[in-house]
């Protein structure tokens, strides 16, 4: 393994703490299942003060030259068929910073490197955000109420986060099957319907093109939730606890991903006991819900308080485990 600073091993999970491009280079090819993670967004946040944060490069072309690195080692182990989601958002263009005020298309700019390194682009879902909330925590210009009194040309819509999924080409060999359909819900407002199998239709109503089932089925009602190009449902207070993780040395910014965005992303992408990689794994998000949820998974965290705090985290499962064993 290369460059590991710390390690933690389990037999259901593994934590590094390490630079994520020179610790895949020991992970076989073909080996995982499914990766998803929060990448760093360019140079908007700083996380650490290590020379091999890509948060910390001198511009964005050095942080996508870096992330094109990153990109081919995630080819080269994720298992042919098979799907990678990223978790992102727009970008704010900043006067002092960028001499305009704007938005960057921040994954618009990742999709392309992804598919400039084989992937292939299969799918992306808007996740909603209180714009208020964002106004509150940022000061942006463009949603303060007095800029629509003064002029609302700089006026803008809030920022979404996004998760977006690239497929690797070829044939997945392990079929990510439901054969029961969604027998739960991730999120809120679950659907109001009978766990049922799904009647026969009605071959007179068919035919004249009229509603042919009158009775909703939970799991094609969960379906057209999960399929909803926008996720109004997800609970955004709904992560890990990561005030442990803050180090103030070098500490400027910590977003743990919503665990409902994880969990509805494993429902949907991936068996029980497949093997789950995020490469900036940071509190563990990622890890803990897979493992939660009866999976394996691979962390890799550059930062020594995250990676501590992650694995803190994911010890607090053993309990649980233990109990399903």
């Amino acid at each position: 393994m290369q460059q590991v600073f710390n390690q933690t091993l389990t037999e259901r999970w593994v934590m590094y703490h390490g630079d994520c491009i020179e610790v895949l280079k020991g992970i076989p090819d073909n080996s995982i299942h499914y990766s998803v993670f929060s990448p760093p967004f360019a140079s908007l946040y700083t996380y650490s003060n290590s020379e091999r944060d890509m948060g910390n490069c001198r511009s964005e072309d050095e942080f996508y030259l870096n992330f094109e690195f990153l990109v081919a080692e995630l080819y080269r182990v994720l298992m042919p068929g098979r799907l990678l989601s990223f978790h992102c958002m727009d970008i704010p263009a900043m006067k002092e910073r960028d001499g305009y005020i704007g938005l960057k298309d921040f994954p618009g700019d990742l999709i392309k490197i992804f598919q400039s390194g084989d992937f292939i682009y299969h799918s992306k879902v808007v996740i909603w955000k209180d714009p208020l909330v964002e106004a509150t925590r940022t000061k942006a210009l463009g949603l303060l109420h007095k800029q629509i009194q003064k002029d609302s040309s700089l006026c803008r819509q809030g920022l979404p986060d996004y998760l977006v999924t690239m497929r690797k080409p070829g044939k997945n060999p392990e079929l990510i099957a439901h054969p029961e359909g969604f027998t739960s819900f991730v999120g809120e407002n679950e659907p109001d319907a009978p766990k049922i199998e799904r009647p026969v239709p009605d071959a007179d109503a068919y035919a004249k093109h009229e509603a042919y089932n009158k009775d909703p089925v939970y799991s094609h009602q969960v379906w057209r939730r999960y399929a909803s190009p926008v996720w109004m449902d997800i609970k955004q207070s709904n992560t890990l606890n990561r005030k442990p993780a803050r180090d103030d040395r070098d500490e400027r910014h910590i977003c743990p991903l919503q665990l409902d965005v994880i969990e509805r992303a494993l429902q949907l992408w991936t068996n029980p006991n497949d093997i789950v990689l995020s490469p900036f794994a940071g509190i563990g998000s990622e890890v803990y819900k897979a493992v939660q949820m009866g999976r394996r998974a691979v962390g890799i965290e550059l930062k020594e308080s995250y990676y501590t705090q992650a694995v803190i985290n994911c010890r607090s499962l053993e309990p649980e485990l233990d109990f399903l064993d």
